[in-house]
């Protein structure tokens, strides 16, 4: 039986910026769903066009809801800009934060990932099953 490993942060675990989908602000909602299913993972971090700051986050529920919530035609709203549809108060975690406590919110707020942002800017993403693995010690 492993030990848990509570010194880790998530900083330490998290996926770097070239693994996942980021996406500038204006980016077309089209254009950031193709770059989720490229990556083969339900969200995408959006970014500033101006200064790279973290603005928020698009997930595959952000889409389900967008769907049900307006009465917009399919290919009207895939021309919209990624930023009109993103979630811009998601929760994220400083890469010090502890890996433990990290996992801990993803579980309150039942969410599969969690930006990690430093000085306002997206440095990472942690995604649950890496995530998992490390605080178990596999």
């Amino acid at each position: 039986m492993s030990t848990l490993k509570s010194d880790i942060t998530a900083g330490a675990v998290a996926l770097p910026l070239d693994s996942f989908p980021v996406v500038g602000q204006r980016t077309l909602l089209k254009q950031a769903l193709e770059e989720m299913t490229r990556r083969a993972i339900g969200i995408a971090c959006v970014v500033s066009d101006t200064d790279g700051a973290f603005l928020g986050v698009f997930t595959d529920g952000d889409l389900r809801r967008m769907l049900l919530r307006n009465q917009k035609p399919l290919p009207a709203l895939l021309t919209d800009d990624v930023i009109m549809h993103a979630n811009r108060g998601c929760t994220t975690v400083k890469p010090e934060d502890s890996l433990v406590s990290a996992v801990k919110i993803m579980e309150d707020k039942a969410i599969w990932d969690l930006p990690v942002v430093s000085n306002g800017r997206l440095v990472g993403l942690l995604h649950l099953h890496p995530a998992i693995k490390h605080v178990l010690g596999t």
